[in-house]
């Protein structure tokens, strides 16, 4: 038996009661999943009854082949003359149309919409054509389907083309039930279409195609990720998609603009990144500018975003193997979540769109495609991005223009203009030698222990002439802190950081003790001697007119990149040190010993 053009899933629903009435049941779909949550929903109120009996799987994972009864849903190339069942039934609930079957190419049949459009009698009807054109394009789609929810003509620049057959791919695995080859990272400037494509119009095109998919949505904010899931909802409720679409609509009973399901089962939900999700699974997941610009260096709204990124996002997958993570936004930090995605997920494809042509640019090979430079010079001109840099700032124009989160040279700090050499004899410095140190207590993790070795020659020049850093226990720290003094030696003087409160000044006093018989200073961190910007400033000001030098050593990478990135940049003891044994040299009270 087969059952063809299921409207509202009624023979579907039907076909799983009597699935479970059987001995032994087979559904055999390339999305079982959704069949199996959808009968154990309709029996919720009977906790007793027992679905041990049935198997709901793909045809590629099909174990055995003798059942009592069977259910084939939308699977194609299966031989059914495989299967030793008593009783066989065949759902067709995918919509084709007439055009769909001649097997023509997208382009002929995008060019008899076009003629059909004109006027011309064609024979075929213009919604039939959209809606084949549409489901097999959705770069098609979106051109089809902008005016429903933007008002401003569209500027159809090749990158949107480009981004919509990425999304495009990653879809498709996800419609044939195929495990995904890897999650996807996308990095465009804003005003580019990144939350047209991924945010308003993708949903509702995976729902031309698979009307049961699952969308979950986030962004920063609650309220913006609530606007977006109305904009993909106003695509889903227009009159053209309803008249191309019939088989989607949405359940009258769960029509939120934040959560709103179709009468197949799909649905789409949207959340923000600060708040939580429970109880949502998706087969897709769209992260849309996951960060606050304003908010960006914020330790506390980073933390979050990446533990959603790694933790939260991994537990709302129907399938693990197969939902993909696709995340778009403009890059912010050192630390944010494209960077955290790229160091911690397995496999991801990056993408990454500058407004300016440059090294940042991936994949590579697009760079061709940049025109006088530019990305998309008709939204983005010179003039438009001059703009922008005026309004934003360097550091901010770097990291949402440029996607790199720091300015070309150097945000705070231009560590290109420091100088790597040979260190003059220690006699040169007469005895203005400091070792400070930023102390951190994780082992492993977190936050890093640094002692940062500056001297200041005769010439008023400043060497940063040793860096030790490391991820210790308090008793292998305090054991690195003494034996870096007995290699210093006693003409080199020590200053340790003291963090606010009785924790912080117990720390001190250790390593104080620690260091008996050496000159030591604390130095009292708080709200009277500025953050760690202002304390780093006077720093910056030397490394920035070039007077400040380094002894060329395996060191020096890690020193210039945290400088190269602070304040945005993941960690920030090297400067916290640096700036510490600076403002040490440099100030004017004089020098005491051990107090506290």
């Amino acid at each position: 038996m087969r059952v063809a053009n299921d409207d509202g899933n009624v023979a579907r629903d039907a076909l799983l009661v009597w699935l479970a009435s059987s001995a032994s049941g087979l559904w055999l779909s390339d999305h079982p999943e959704d069949a199996e949550r959808s009968l154990r929903e309709k029996f919720a109120l009977y906790p007793r009854v027992s679905f041990d009996h049935l198997t709901f799987t793909l045809p590629g994972k099909l174990y055995r082949v003798a059942w009592d009864r069977c259910v084939i849903e939308d699977v194609e190339d299966f031989d059914a003359g495989m299967l030793r069942t008593n009783e066989t039934r065949v759902l067709e609930s995918k919509t084709t149309t007439r055009v769909d079957a001649l097997g023509l190419s997208l382009d002929e049949r995008r060019d008899l919409l076009q003629r059909t459009r004109m006027g011309h009698e064609t024979g075929w009807d213009e919604i039939e054509l959209l809606a084949s054109v549409c489901r097999e394009s959705f770069f098609e789609f979106i051109r089809e389907f902008w005016g429903e929810v933007i008002a401003e003509k569209p500027v159809w620049n090749w990158h949107i083309e480009y981004l919509a057959s990425e999304l495009q791919v990653v879809a498709e695995r996800v419609f044939r039930g195929q495990p995904k080859t890897y999650d996807l990272v996308i990095n465009v400037p804003p005003g580019t279409t990144k939350s047209t494509l991924l945010s308003i119009m993708f949903p509702p095109w995976t729902w031309t195609r698979m009307p049961s998919a699952r969308f979950l949505g986030g962004s920063y904010v609650d309220a913006l990720a609530m606007d977006l899931s109305r904009k993909s909802k106003d695509v889903v409720t227009c009159e053209r998609y309803r008249r191309a679409f019939p088989e989607v609509a949405l359940r009258k009973d769960q029509a939120a603009k934040s959560h709103f399901v179709n009468t197949k089962g799909g649905s789409r939900y949207s959340f923000g990144v600060q708040g939580t999700v429970t109880g949502m699974h998706a087969h897709f997941i769209g992260i849309d500018d996951p960060l606050n610009p304003e908010k960006a260096v914020s330790e506390a709204e980073l933390t979050t975003a990446n533990r959603v990124m790694s933790e939260t996002l991994f537990t709302r997958k129907v399938d693990k193997d197969v939902t993909p993570t696709i995340l778009i936004m403009q890059r912010l930090h050192q630390n944010d979540p494209t960077q955290h995605v790229l160091d911690t997920y397995e496999k991801v494809r990056h993408v990454c769109l500058p407004a300016e042509d440059s090294d940042e640019v991936k994949p590579a090979e697009l760079r061709d495609r940049y025109v006088g430079g530019l990305l998309d010079p008709s939204r983005l001109s010179k003039r438009t991005l001059a703009e922008n840099f005026k309004a934003l700032g360097e550091f901010s124009y770097a990291g949402q223009f440029d996607q790199t989160p720091v300015p070309r040279g150097g945000a705070m700090f231009k560590p290109g203009r420091i100088t790597i050499d040979v260190s003059p004899s220690l006699v040169h410095f007469e005895e203005k030698l400091v070792r400070y140190w930023d102390k951190a207590g994780t082992q492993g993790a977190g936050a890093f222990t640094a002692g940062v070795l500056m001297g200041q020659d005769r010439h008023d020049r400043f060497w940063i002439l040793d860096v030790v850093r490391g991820q210790w226990a308090m008793d292998e720290r305090e054991a690195t802190i003494k034996q870096t003094a007995v290699s210093d030696g006693h003409d080199v003087r020590i200053r340790i950081e003291q963090e606010p409160g009785s924790g912080g000044k117990d720390q001190a006093l250790y390593t104080v003790r620690n260091l008996a018989g050496w000159r030591i200073e604390v130095d009292k961190v708080g709200s009277a001697t500025g953050n760690k910007v202002t304390r780093a400033g006077p720093f910056a000001d030397q490394v920035n007119a070039g007077n400040a030098y380094m002894v060329r050593a395996e060191w020096n990478k890690t020193f210039l990149d945290e400088l190269r990135y602070f304040p945005a940049s993941k960690y920030k003891d090297q400067v916290d040190a640096a700036s510490g044994a600076f403002n040490d040299l440099t100030r004017d009270d004089g020098f005491w010993v051990g107090a506290l």
